[in-house]
């Protein structure tokens, strides 16, 4: 008792609870045998003073471990060789990469709403099919068809959209209330029309025509621009309508048209903020015939924005004027929210994007590590590829996003200074437009980046497995299927390209044979196109590409996913998820069950340790009845000293009564939590742990008799350290000593065989030397007779054989005296044979002699 510690030195070891203080990291230590030796003071002194110079470093390991696992990925650690890491990594791969996944899809979709559609759709309706003549109905932007038609929708729908300054009761609106589109969408600035012109003599006239024909305006181009000053120029000097203004001042940019892509320059005139002026604008260049022969492109931009929705509509009116005369009109709509943080939803899309800003620097840190352990060949893998391309989408989407708001604030705070002036938004609204198509794009990478993380399941890569495999066959079905379509493509441009819209170009001709795979096509106008080679074309086509180079593809993906099902019949899956979380439930009842029985082996204790009766529990009694249980000192000292509350090694009548009362609460707590994890039913643990003893004890039955019929039988029934009982520890323990005292003997005996071996690779030398005497004396000649010689060569092999079959005798006998039973045997016949047999050489010496 003197070397045991004081009991208020240990007192706190138990002040967490019963139920967590006996803590996981020392379940271990239940399973190792009963310790009998005491600890001393001094060693719990130098233990403690260990444990506070290691502490700090231990810490710090401890924090750099823990922030290395969080990119601990798949490819960063070795999970080749361990099934349940790989399973936690997977499994915290793909929870992680779910957060950031509806984090993206939030982001996305706020940036976007059902309400855009509606506002495009009300502009694109008022400006595009708003008829300029009551009677004529088709007559609108869409159906321009001349110069007078462009003029009619300029004067007409044009400005009564642009501004509606009456009310729909026909009364003027007041002037605040002015400069609204349908009294909601303000317009920002005013309006701008400008044109693109090419010169004269652009084109060369055949000379069968220049007497007659003396000027030549050919099809747009940029080099061929007319920069010179035009029309009223010279009286109208101040006028930007009669100059011509490069992309550079007018801080415009280029446009892909029906016809052409065009320039961002031009000569140009905005409109005014009212009605009237921009009505005499728009005469007065009709009088003054700003549209000429030259003309190939007329812009009309304008931008309006709904502050009910907090929306953006970037509106270009396209007229382009072919070289063959006529119009065709296009336009673009595009609403877009610039103005991105206003609301308190808008807000919380802004945290979303710092989070995702977050997630971004994260994935970045974790494929700089993938990418410093595999080097190349970590861009040999296509996720690997995908989230690059994920990351770098990303990147570019964020700074896109700062530049965007920091151009909105400078152009609306400019727009503030001076509302009377055109404001450009076609820039910023075309790279708005960009950045939520690379979102898109994100966003569909994003979702099917999903495979990466559930290829753990053989029915999740199907597709992928089926794709990989046929991959070659694919290739070189693309190649036999290019070559028919671009075949029938340039047929059908070729042949019905001047008289069928659908095939007016090579693109055009293109995907109007697509269409016509998927059904959509016109039968009767390729018939009047061409009445006998239309209808050739048509069954042609459909012949060879949907009835012999579709089923192709089909029964090349068919084959494959049959293969590939037959194969997967047979695999097993990477991993079961269903069985890991099963293990872990089992394990974290097992758990319970563990701690449970830890309380009942207390309860135990405390009725049965007080062996005089006295109502007095002093610490032998205690300790001698948990050690016969298998705890050790340290677990015994610290449970004791929780309760010992004045230190005297005693624990009295209120003491106990207050330790079984924390053990019963800690009791019913685990119980309860036994329940939710499992439902109510009988005893936790104790039907599955009493059928797994029996059945381990009826396993080892026949060798362990002696162990168990040795009176080693002890009281400690319902002891468990870890599901081991103390019983099967004893048994195991004498299990383990009896396999290193065979184990033992198995090496002796290979010694000894060892040693064997070695004797007969001597003796095999010495037979070397014998034979070799036997042939130096059958070459010599010293005039010795062939009959002495015959003698003297026979009795050396007789001497020779006797030597060997006496080394065999006794190799034979030791032996069989070194290894008996069933392994001696097999040892002694080996000398024997050799012995009958001989070597192949030596038999045939001693048959020619």
């Amino acid at each position: 008792m003197s070397n045991r510690p004081a009991s208020a030195q240990s007192r706190t070891a138990w002040d967490t609870g019963y139920g967590d203080s006996i803590h996981n990291d020392t379940d271990e230590a239940y399973m190792a045998p009963t310790r009998s030796a005491k600890s001393s003071t001094s060693q719990m002194v130098t233990s403690a003073a260990d444990l506070k110079k290691s502490g700090g470093a231990g810490a710090f390991q401890s924090f750099l471990k823990g922030i290395r696992s969080l990119w601990a990925t798949r490819q960063t650690e070795e999970t080749n060789t361990n099934r349940e890491l790989y399973v936690k990594t997977t499994l915290r791969e793909l929870i992680v990469y779910i957060v950031f996944l509806v984090i993206l899809c939030v982001i996305t979709f706020g940036m976007t709403s059902t309400t855009m559609y509606y506002f495009t759709n009300v502009m694109q309706g008022l400006f595009l099919e708003t008829p300029w003549n009551d009677s004529n109905q088709d007559g609108n932007f869409q159906n321009l068809g001349s110069v007078e038609d462009f003029w009619d929708f300029a004067k007409g729908p044009l400005l009564d959209s642009l501004y509606m300054e009456t009310n729909y009761n026909n009364e003027s609106l007041p002037e605040d209330e002015l400069g609204y589109i349908y009294y909601e969408n303000k317009l920002l600035g005013v309006p701008r029309i400008r044109q693109l012109r090419v010169h004269n003599n652009s084109c060369k006239v055949h000379e069968d025509f220049q007497s007659f024909i003396s000027e030549c305006y050919d099809s747009y181009a940029e080099s061929i621009e007319d920069k010179e000053p035009f029309g009223e120029y010279l009286s109208e000097k101040n006028s930007t309508a009669w100059r011509y203004f490069t992309e550079d001042e007018l801080h415009g940019s280029s446009h892909w048209g029906m016809l052409n892509t065009y320039s961002g320059a031009g000569s140009y005139v905005d409109l005014g903020t009212r009605k009237d002026p921009s009505t005499d604008i728009i005469t007065h260049l009709f009088d003054k015939l700003w549209i000429r022969r030259g003309t190939r492109a007329v812009f009309i931009d304008f931008t309006v924005y709904n502050a009910n929705i907090n929306l953006f509509c970037v509106v270009r009116l396209l007229a382009e004027f072919p070289a063959t005369g006529g119009v065709i009109p296009s336009w673009t709509f595009r609403t877009v929210k610039l103005i991105r943080y206003v609301s308190v939803g808008d807000y919380f899309i802004l945290a979303c994007e710092v989070i995702f800003c977050l997630f971004i620097l994260y994935y970045m840190v974790e494929e700089i590590l993938e990418i410093k352990k595999h080097k190349l060949s970590y861009f040999k893998s296509f996720w690997n590829i995908l989230d690059i391309v994920v990351i770098i989408i990303s990147i570019v989407c964020i700074g896109f996003n700062i530049y965007r708001t920091l151009e909105v604030n400078d152009k609306l705070t400019a727009l503030l200074k001076n509302p009377d002036v055109y404001s450009d938004f076609e820039r910023l609204s075309y790279w708005e437009t960009r950045f939520s198509n690379a979102i898109a794009i994100a966003v569909f990478m994003a979702w099917i980046k999903i495979f990466k993380y559930i290829s753990f399941n053989k029915t999740m890569t199907q597709l992928s497995s089926t794709l990989g495999r046929c991959a070659k066959d694919l290739a070189g079905f693309f190649v036999m299927f290019i070559i028919i379509f671009l075949a029938f493509t340039q047929l059908g441009y070729l042949l019905f390209g001047t008289q069928v819209e659908d095939f007016s170009s090579f693109e055009n001709s293109f995907f109007c044979l697509f269409r016509i795979i998927l059904g959509d096509f016109d039968f009767h106008q390729l018939e009047q196109a061409n009445r006998i080679l239309g209808p050739i074309f048509f069954m042609l086509f459909v012949f060879f590409v949907f009835f012999v180079l579709i089923n192709m593809f089909l029964a090349i993906i068919n084959d494959t996913y049959s293969e590939v099902k037959s194969d997967m019949a047979n695999a097993k899956n990477e991993f079961e998820i269903a069985d890991y979380f099963k293990k872990g439930y089992e394990k974290m009842l097992d758990k319970l069950n563990f701690k449970r029985d830890k309380i009942v082996d207390i309860q135990k204790a405390l009725r049965t340790a007080d062996i005089n009766q006295d109502k007095q529990l002093d610490f032998d009694e205690w300790r001698q009845d948990l050690k016969s249980r298998g705890y050790a000192d340290g677990e015994i000292e610290a449970m004791f000293s929780k309760y010992d509350c004045d230190g005297d090694r005693v624990l009295d009548e209120e003491e106990q009564k207050r330790m079984q009362a924390d053990l019963a609460d800690q009791k019913a707590a685990l119980n309860k939590e036994y329940e939710d994890l499992n439902g109510k039913g009988d005893r936790p643990g104790t039907g599955r742990r009493s059928s797994s003893r029996a059945s381990f004890n009826e396993g080892d039955s026949g060798d362990d008799s002696d162990d168990e019929d040795s009176g080693t039988k002890s009281s400690r029934t319902g002891r468990t350290s870890n599901g081991v009982s103390y019983e099967e520890f004893t048994v195991l323990s004498r299990r383990v000593d009896r396999m290193e005292h065979s184990i033992g003997s198995i090496v002796s005996k290979i010694d000894a065989v060892l040693v064997k071996l070695e004797a007969m690779e001597k003796a095999k030398l010495k037979r070397r030397e014998t034979m070799g005497k036997i042939l130096d004396s059958i070459t010599e000649s010293d005039g010795t007779s062939d009959e002495v010689k015959r003698e003297q060569m026979e009795k050396l092999v007789r001497e020779e054989l006797e030597r060997w079959d006496s080394e065999t005798s006794v190799g034979v006998h030791s032996a069989r005296g070194a290894s008996p039973g069933g392994g001696s045997g097999q040892s002694g016949l080996r000398p024997r044979s050799r012995a009958e047999s001989g070597d192949p050489k030596d038999n045939h010496m001693t048959s020619s002699l």
